[in-house]
C-alpha cells in the first residue's frame, strides 16, 4: 500500500534544500550595498586600464580539447563504481564496460585522424 508518511524525510529534505538557496539570494539582495557609478561599471584587469575590446573570439580548438577532457572525465566517474564491484558483476558487465570505453576511444581516433585535435 502506498503511504505518504513514509516519504516525510524526502519532502522535508526537498523543502529545506529549496528554501536555503532562495533565502540566501534574498538575504544577499537585501544586505548588499548598492553603489553604481562609472568606476563600478568599468572593466577590471588587475588594476590596469583595459586595452582593446572586451569581447574576444576564442578559437574552437580550446573547446575541442575541453570537450574531450570532459568526455573522458565523466567516463572515469562512471567506471569507478564498476571497477569497485568488478568481482561480483561477471563477464557480461565486463563486455558492456569494454564497449563503454571503446566508444569514446573510437571517437577520439576519428577526431585525431580528421585533424580536429591538431594544434596549429
Amino acid at each position: 500500500m502506498f503511504l505518504l508518511h513514509e516519504y516525510d524525510i524526502f519532502w522535508a529534505f526537498l523543502i529545506i534544500s529549496s528554501v536555503i538557496p532562495i533565502l540566501t539570494f534574498v538575504i544577499s539582495g537585501v544586505l548588499a550595498p548598492v553603489s553604481e557609478g562609472p568606476e563600478k561599471l568599468s572593466s577590471y584587469e588587475s588594476g590596469i586600464e583595459p586595452m582593446g575590446d572586451a569581447w574576444l573570439q576564442f578559437r574552437i580548438r580550446y573547446y575541442m580539447f575541453a570537450l574531450v577532457f570532459v568526455v573522458f572525465d565523466v567516463e572515469t566517474v562512471f567506471l569507478y563504481p564498476w571497477a569497485m564491484s568488478f568481482d561480483v558483476l561477471g563477464v557480461s558487465v565486463f563486455i558492456e564496460a569494454f564497449i563503454f570505453v571503446l566508444i569514446p576511444i573510437v571517437g577520439s581516433v576519428y577526431a585525431w585522424r580528421k585533424g580536429a585535435l591538431e594544434w596549429s
